[in-house]
This record gives C-alpha cells, structure tokens and sequence, in this order.
C-alpha cells in the first residue's frame, strides 16, 4: 500500500473509530438539524476583491453579506456546514472560528465561501509593492460572527428529516467562459424539514449546490455584496421558508454568470438586475428540481475529515503565501496541507474542494461517488486557488491565468486521488429513496 493510502486509511479509521466510540441515547439517534444566519456587511464599507492585486473602492452595496449555517446531528455525530459571502475563505480563518464553536469538533465544522467578487479582501493579496488591502480587524469580526451563528444554530437543533435532490438546472444561469458547454449543469438541493413542535412541517433551511462564479458585478462598479446569491437567498426563503445556503462547486476555469446579452451585444450585463435574473432562476431551478422528493427519516449521518498536503510550485502563489498577513505557514520542501471532508447523509454524499476545481475534476470525482445524490463543495475548508490536472497545466494558452493561479501541475491529480481512496474507504450513503 502507498504512503498516502496508509494515511488515508489510518485517518477514516481513526474517525469512524473515535464516531462509534461516542455514547449515544435514544434521543440522540433522532436526526436533527439547525440553521442560523449573521449579516457581515462592513460598516464602514469596504473595498471589494475580485482577486489578486489592490482592492477596489466602494460607495454602496447591493444585498447584505451574510454567513449562513446548517448544523446537522445524529447519533452523537454534529457537523456545521458553513457559507460565507466572499471570494474565498482560507482555513487559518475558519480555524479562528473553530476554536470558538462549542458542542462541534474543529474538524466538523466544514467551512466554504460563495466566491463573490464584490466583498472584502479575506486572502491578504499583495499588490506590486506588497501592500496588502485586507482588514484584519473585519475578518476577526467575521470569524466572531461565523462562531456566533454555528453556536446559534447548535441551540436550535430540533428533530428533522430531509429531502434531497439533484437534477439539471435548465435557463440562461451559468456557461464556460473558455468553453461555453463545458460545466456541470447538474443542480443538487437538501432541505432539512422540522418534523415536530410549532415548526413541524416546515423548512429549517434548504441548501442549493452549484458551480458558478457570482461576479455579475465584479468589483470595479463601485458595489459590494453578494451578487446573485443575495437574490436567490431571498427567492428560496420567500417560496420554501427557512434560511437559505448556497455551497458553490466545481466551477473553476472559467465556469461564470452566463449575463451575455442575449441580443448578441459584445458587452455582458453587468447589473443588478441580472443578479436578481440569474438568482432566481437558480433558486426556482433548485426548488423545482426538489420538487416533491420523499423525506428521508432518521437518516444516515456519517461524517469524516482528512489531511491532504499540495507542493506550491507557483511563484505567484507562494508569494500569496508568504506576503499575506494571515500568517500561514509553508515549508518549501513540504508543501501546504489542507483538508478534505467526506459527509453522508442520507442517501447524499458531500466531498469538500479547498479551492477552484476545473469541470473536469468535478465530473470524474462524482463519477466515482456510489450514489446519484453526489455534492462538492468547492472553495470549501480553504482557497487554494485553482486546481488543475496536469494535462491541463500550461497546455491551452486560454489557460495561462488559470495556471500561473494554481499551486501546480500536480495539484489537480493530488486532490482527485486522494479524494477518490477516501469515497472507497468510506461508508457508503443510504439508498435513493424511490421517488413519488
């Protein structure tokens, strides 16, 4: 067995070990599920990053920032999922939240970002001089706030069942800059339902799934906020009650808004109006696609966390690395280490991305995934950048930018073996439940 096997092997055994090993009552094998929701819009505002270089300057915004969670228990096993409105939220913050979650432990706590180019700096890019645009006093606070709402959602734990889905969203929402048709155009939903006390019957949240850079607005108009996921927050909590959560997936290379005109003009409609357009579409897709899925009672809650290390052979980013005020730390010889998360619930199964990964490798991980209710969860746990196989790196002149971005040739093979040893050593999720 190779190395990393070993690893991978040692690491899902040690979880399901230490997860078998908690005692549970009978009120503990009652699934249960809570959600919470904190605004993180900057007062003052500040400039937004749409990527690397100085931030831009703002004088209004759209929607609020949010950071939303939907915590879920069974059987003495707690997770948080956690969204944040931004570009990208490296784990050195998610671990200042971690450390002051209660009830969750660190490496449960799954935390990924909407990738927004219309929020403040959270990665501390360095510009030509090395200046820094990030305000670390903001994103202290909204670690603080992200810690607040996971405990919130924690105190508001009730017994729940689940309705999941996954199914092609249809309409003009998303396209490949680079390549129109190549992205995923499948759309995966769970909605968590309460089942007993003054919410019986109604939604506790519903998440929504899909690859997509929300940059309508980018961040030259002089807007901050969440572009179309403001939007759709409020078309699924308007229709279906609840709060709203928006996970992102593969969508990196260059899976965008799809705001062409469509009367052919040469310029995108970079407005708001599109954002609400494409937001709700999305969120009439995905509850469409919901539709009347059957509950899944009591179901499978199987959560597990895995170390994955990435050589940084970019100049670029090791620069990012080491001129970020952040603090994260690298060995050259060793490279960066980050983590994967594997979730079942129910019949779903949810592998976390710590950065942008291109369609390809978001198509073949879940073709390996032993259930058609297959999630990633992109730019989750980290923001590394984008992650490419190497026969992709530096092979189309289309994807110079994409390249030099991401940590290296290796970067994409290292994150798809590794996540694919670690869907076979896992649990499989419960069976899809037949349709009404």
């Amino acid at each position: 067995m190779s190395a990393y096997k070993s690893v991978i092997l040692s690491a899902v055994m040690l979880t399901a070990f230490l997860l078998s090993s908690l005692p549970a009552t009978a009120a503990d094998e009652v699934f249960k599920a809570g959600a919470a929701v904190r605004i993180i819009t900057p007062d003052p505002l500040l400039p937004v990053s749409g990527g690397m270089g100085k931030p831009h300057p703002v004088t209004s915004k759209t929607d609020d920032l949010t950071t939303r969670v939907l915590v879920l228990e069974k059987g003495g096993v707690r997770t948080a999922i956690v969204s944040v409105d931004n570009l990208g939220w490296p784990m050195l913050l998610g671990d200042k939240s971690r450390a002051k979650i209660t009830g969750i432990k660190p490496e449960n706590v799954i935390i990924g970002c909407t990738h927004t180019h219309s929020a403040p700096d959270a990665y501390g890019f360095p510009d030509e001089t090395g200046a820094v645009g990030a305000d670390q006093k903001y994103l202290d606070w909204v670690c603080d706030q992200i810690a607040e709402a996971v405990n919130e959602a924690v105190g508001k734990l009730e017994p729940a069942v689940v309705r999941i889905a996954v199914g092609k969203a249809e309409g003009k929402i998303a396209y490949n800059y680079y390549a129109p048709q190549l992205y995923d155009p499948r759309c995966g939903v769970i909605q968590a339902v309460a089942t007993s006390g003054d919410h019986k019957g109604k939604a506790i949240a519903t998440l929504v799934n899909y690859a997509i850079h929300p940059e309508i607005i980018g961040n030259s108009k002089g807007l901050l906020g969440p572009d179309l996921c403001g939007p759709l927050y409020k078309r699924i909590e308007e229709k279906a009650g609840g709060v709203a959560v928006f996970m992102n997936s593969a969508q990196g290379g260059m899976v965008t808004a799809d705001n062409r005109d469509p009367n052919g003009g040469s310029h995108d409609m970079e407005t708001y109006e599109e954002c609400v357009r494409i937001g709700n579409l999305l969120a009439d897709e995905a509850l469409r696609i919901l539709g009347d899925s059957p509950a899944q009672e009591n179901p499978t809650l199987y959560v597990a966390a895995l170390p994955i290390t990435f050589p940084i052979d970019s100049p670029i980013m090791r620069a990012v690395f080491m001129m970020s005020p952040l603090g994260a730390t690298m060995d050259p010889d060793k490279g960066y280490t980050s983590r994967l998360n594997l979730v079942n619930l129910g019949s779903a199964q949810i592998v976390t991305i710590p950065g942008e990964a291109l369609p390809n490798i978001g198509f073949y991980v879940k073709r390996h995934m032993p259930t058609g209710h297959c999630f990633l969860f992109g730019l989750t746990n980290d923001a590394l950048g984008y992650m490419m196989t190497a026969v992709d790196f530096q092979s189309f002149e289309r994807y110079d930018y994409i390249s030099e971005t991401c940590l290296g040739e290796k970067t994409g093979d290292i994150f798809c073996q590794q996540a694919l040893e670690f869907i076979k050593l896992s649990p499989k999720p419960d069976a899809m439940p037949a349709k009404k």
